[in-house]
């Protein structure tokens, strides 16, 4: 019965963590989030779009660089117009992060 009790115990104190405010919408077993990082000035058209990504495995070891001037620079971007973000998680297993820099 202790067993029991413990595992709902630590089911209970992981949900309640993962109820903790992130600047980005977060699940517990998967994530598939597009956000709105900046905007810069005048309107939104471009013709250019640049790719910058990073990945993390098993939420221990994290690589790449997912930064707006290494997406710039992919694209070729001199002036930029607005930039998103994608975040794809599964359990905390597998993470894939994003950043398209759309611009001219």
């Amino acid at each position: 019965m202790k067993k029991i009790g413990f595992l709902i115990l630590v089911l209970f104190v992981a949900v309640a963590l993962n109820g903790c405010a992130t600047p980005y919408p977060m699940g517990m077993i998967y994530t598939e989030v597009k956000a709105p990082v900046a905007a810069g000035d005048g309107g939104m058209s471009y013709s250019k779009t640049g790719v910058a990504k990073a990945t993390s495995v098993l939420g221990l070891v994290a690589t790449g660089d997912c930064s707006i001037k290494a997406a710039a620079a992919n694209g070729n971007i001199r002036t930029i117009k607005y930039v998103d973000y994608d975040a794809k998680n599964v359990l905390g297993i597998y993470g894939e992060y994003t950043t398209t820099v759309y611009g001219d």
